[in-house]
Order: C-alpha cells, then sequence, then structure tokens
C-alpha cells in the first residue's frame, strides 16, 4: 500500500477509516443499476418557472400551465350507473365553407345556437330520466309540446310503417335516442344516426346504433352514397329554411335516393319561427330557429327543389310524405 503525504491514500485495498453514512454497497453491483436519489420535491403551485414541462409531458403539453397550477382530473362521460364510457363522436371539424354551398353558410350561424340549445340541461335531463314534460317555446309564449316519452320507447307501428320503405342504407337525420336505429339494426339494415345532442347519440349508441354527434351540414360519412334518409319528429324544421335542408339532403343521398319525412299533422302549415327548448320549470336554452312544416307546405318545396313525389299517407295520428331526387331507380 502506497500512501501520499499527510495520510492521503492513492490506491490499494487496505483498511482505511469508517465514514459517515449509509452502508456500503455490493461490490459486484454496476453502478449504472444502482437506485438513484430521490429527486427533490415538486413546487407547489404558483413556484417554480411558468411552462416548465412535467414529467411524462413533452414540452408544449401537458407540462405548460402557467405558475405549476395543476387542473382538475376529467371524469369520462358514461352512465351515471356505472355502465362503460360511451365515445360521443364529432364530425365536421374542418374550415373552409360549409358543404352544400350558400344555402349551408346561412345555416351556420343558426346550427351552433341549435346545437347549444339542444345539448342544454332541459333536454339533456328529459332522455336521461325518459320522459317529459319538454316543449318549444315560440317567442310570442306558444308552447309545442316534445313527446320524450315517444322517443325514448320502442319504434312504433307507425314508424315501422316508415322504416319497412327503407332502401339501402339509411342516415337518420336528427337521431335522437336511438328508436329508429335500434329497430333498423334488426332488420339488418345498415344505419347511421346523427345528432347535435350528445346526450342523445350517447343514448342511441348505448341501445346499439352507430351514431354520430354533428349537424347534417357537416361533412358526413357516405355523402352522396345513402339510400335512404330520414327526417321524422318534425326534424323538418331543422334550421329554420326547409329549402337549404332539402338541398343538402339531396347532396347527400345517391341519385334516386329516397327522403321519408314526417309533416305536422295539418296539411297547409308553413312558419319559420325563433324558438327554446324549456322544460316545465326553469330557465330555456338558446334561442335558435325553427320550421313547422304540413303534408301540402313540404310537397310544394320539395317540388320547386327538383323532387319527385312517390307517396303520402297518416298513421297513428302523424303524417308522412315520401320523397324521391335524380333519375328514375329502384334499390331495395
Amino acid at each position: 500500500m502506497v500512501r501520499a503525504r499527510r495520510g492521503r491514500r492513492l490506491l490499494g485495498a487496505g483498511p482505511g477509516r469508517a465514514r459517515p453514512g449509509p452502508a456500503a454497497r455490493r461490490p459486484d453491483v454496476h453502478p449504472a443499476h444502482r437506485r438513484r436519489p430521490a429527486p427533490p420535491p415538486r413546487p407547489s403551485a404558483g413556484t417554480g418557472p411558468a411552462g416548465a414541462p412535467g414529467r411524462g409531458h413533452r414540452p408544449g403539453r401537458g407540462g405548460g400551465r402557467r405558475g405549476g397550477a395543476r387542473q382538475p382530473l376529467r371524469r369520462p362521460s358514461g352512465r351515471p350507473d356505472g355502465d362503460p364510457p360511451v365515445r360521443a363522436i364529432r364530425v365536421g371539424a374542418r374550415r373552409g365553407p360549409a358543404p352544400g354551398g350558400a344555402e349551408a353558410v346561412r345555416t351556420a350561424g343558426s346550427l351552433g345556437a341549435a346545437v347549444r340549445a339542444w345539448s342544454a340541461d332541459p333536454y339533456a335531463e328529459a332522455l336521461r330520466t325518459g320522459r317529459g314534460p319538454l316543449f318549444l317555446r315560440r317567442t310570442d309564449g306558444w308552447l309545442l309540446p316534445l313527446e320524450v316519452e315517444r322517443w325514448c320507447a320502442e319504434a312504433d307501428d307507425a314508424d315501422l310503417e316508415v322504416l319497412r320503405r327503407c332502401e339501402g342504407a339509411v342516415l337518420d337525420v336528427g337521431c335522437g335516442p336511438g328508436r329508429l336505429l335500434t329497430a333498423l339494426a334488426a332488420r339488418d339494415r345498415p344505419a347511421l344516426g346523427i345528432d347535435v345532442s350528445e346526450a342523445a347519440v350517447a343514448r342511441a349508441v348505448r341501445r346499439g346504433g352507430r351514431a354520430l354527434r354533428g349537424s347534417v351540414f357537416d361533412p358526413l360519412p357516405g355523402t352522396g352514397r345513402w339510400g335512404t334518409a330520414l327526417l321524422l319528429d318534425g326534424n323538418i324544421g331543422i334550421g329554420g329554411d326547409p329549402s337549404a335542408l332539402l338541398a343538402r339532403l339531396a347532396r347527400l343521398l345517391a341519385p334516386g335516393g329516397l327522403l321519408l319525412a314526417e309533416t305536422a299533422p295539418l296539411p297547409d302549415v308553413d312558419e319559420r319561427v325563433t324558438v327554446q327548448v324549456t322544460g316545465a320549470r326553469g330557465t330555456p336554452g338558446s334561442p335558435f330557429p325553427w320550421a313547422r312544416l304540413g303534408t301540402a307546405a313540404l310537397l310544394r318545396y320539395a317540388g320547386e327543389a327538383g323532387w319527385r313525389t312517390e307517396a303520402d299517407w297518416s298513421l297513428g295520428g302523424r303524417s308522412f310524405v315520401a320523397l324521391r331526387t335524380g333519375p328514375e331507380t329502384t334499390r331495395r
């Protein structure tokens, strides 16, 4: 053993002084495999450099919160009774003019109001409980009752007669809680529902239907290839502009495609109004434009837009119209 002056040890394995601290590690453990000391504690909210990346996040993502403040955890959406969460897929997230030309651009602002209204508490609560009362309230105070109980029930005889006439793949516009999608699936008829209400789409999916959250004026899958479009339960009023809605549906359908629409029970009704969704109590939702059309009024708009009338009928106190667009064709 060689020692330097003043007792310093330069090399060798001779005994040395015991040093304070943790016990010596085993000599056969490589330094790279040894446990690293614990990192220093993270600074509390409001301290430390703003925007410092956190553990497991790339810069500019999760670690970019100002002042180190932690965000609350969000629960995934799902049924309150513990069923698995349901993903509501949002459509229509692209820039540029809305598809469908000028009429779609004109309805863009009104549809935004409708999305907020149908996503508000009165409608979501009615769908959760499966019952009303729920109304469309006009600016003059007039109330149009909405048949929430029928929407949340199974398809009735009038619904089934409509579905019997469907051709090809079906697009259910304003599908609501999905009773028609469920009935179509039981008949092995391919179908997709679309609705602006997240609560409606979630319930439709739980019932076994395929549904997307979005507007009929959003970019949609299968544009120009759908065999049948459904506009039941007053959905001919979407956007408050029947001409714009009919033009959009003509583009969604394949040539010779079929539109099955429900009309108001009074044949000559033709009104465009501003309404709000409201329950028996509470504050009404955001106002948005809506339309009500009887059979005669719808046939007049359809004729002006180039649609051909195939049939009109009534069943169970409800009225319906079958319209076809494009060249003559038959598809089942």
